[in-house]
């Protein structure tokens, strides 16, 4: 198993006949993709009725930016519905509780899209409301994240920036 420049795997025919032997999900399985050098039509018996076997092109995958990939990646995320059509700005700004805090949301909400980030936002709030129902515990914060007062309101962490007093520069750079 190797990781190519956009952080992807590639298995080899070992890597992918351990990966259904261990039960892995189907979505894994599905997605997998498979060095070059492995002679598809001669896998083993257990890979050839694999469906979503991916013959890995690594021109392509040089070809490809990273933020090519990242977008073409956002569109696959799984997600319900209801997130994908949650107007996240708007909710967003309906859980500020002060006009300090509707200056910094609007602001942080403009850099957000400035860089196509709003997928993102939806995500972390399907992801936060998915961990909480399921009564997942997980930190109060840490590193640069905790800068981002949307991102205090959409409770991935648990640090008040703008009672703080931390500049989103931080974490936007």
């Amino acid at each position: 198993m190797k990781t190519d420049h956009l952080g992807q795997i590639i298995y080899s025919e070992d890597d992918g006949v351990n990966l259904l032997m261990q039960g892995q999900p189907a979505t894994i399985i599905n997605n997998l993709l498979m060095d070059a050098a492995v002679d598809l039509s001669s896998v083993s018996a257990v890979l050839e009725h694999v469906p979503g076997i991916i013959r890995y092109d690594e021109s392509v995958a040089q070809a490809t930016t990273q933020e090519q990939f990242d977008l073409a990646n956002q569109l696959n995320w799984f997600m319900p519905e209801e997130y994908k059509n949650l107007d996240i700005a708007e909710h967003v700004l309906g859980l500020c509780a002060s006009d300090a805090a509707l200056q910094r949301v609007g602001e942080e909400l403009l850099l957000y899209q400035a860089r196509g980030l709003f997928n993102l936002l939806r995500y972390l709030k399907f992801l936060v409301d998915t961990m909480h129902q399921n009564r997942v515990i997980w930190g109060v914060g840490r590193g640069s994240a905790v800068a981002s007062y949307v991102l205090y309101l959409l409770k991935v962490h648990r640090i008040d920036s703008l009672h703080y007093n931390l500049d989103i520069a931080e974490f936007l750079r």
